[in-house]
């Protein structure tokens, strides 16, 4: 099984940026790809960023495709999510995804987003 650990949430300005992180530990060896999701009050889930644990094959959804960016370090077992250029609509709880093979998918804590205007 694969623990993982948010952290960097936190209150921002539109405009502003924040950068999270997730750290991942227990049986990494089998990680393949990682990712970030959030979800708003009312809405439904949306898959924002994922990564392969290489580093390579990033996508991103439509909705911050521009103003985020998705990093691995591979050796520290981190996967970053660099936010810049944040709105209201990007409030949310972004939760942390790894998926290892085998298929088996971890999720973090979550950790609170929130933009005001």
């Amino acid at each position: 099984q694969v623990q993982l650990a948010e952290s960097g949430g936190g209150l921002v300005q539109a405009g502003g940026s924040l950068k999270l992180s997730c750290a991942a530990s227990g049986r990494t060896f089998s990680l393949y790809r990682l990712g970030w999701s959030r979800q708003a009050p009312g809405k439904e889930r949306e898959d924002v960023a994922t990564i392969g644990w290489s580093g390579g094959s990033t996508v991103y959804s439509d909705s911050v495709k521009g103003r985020f960016s998705i990093s691995v370090d591979t050796a520290r077992r981190t996967v970053y999510l660099q936010m810049n250029s944040l709105k209201p609509e990007d409030t949310a709880v972004y939760y942390c995804r790894s998926w290892s093979y085998g298929a088996e998918e971890s999720w973090g804590q979550g950790t609170q987003v929130t933009v005001s205007s």
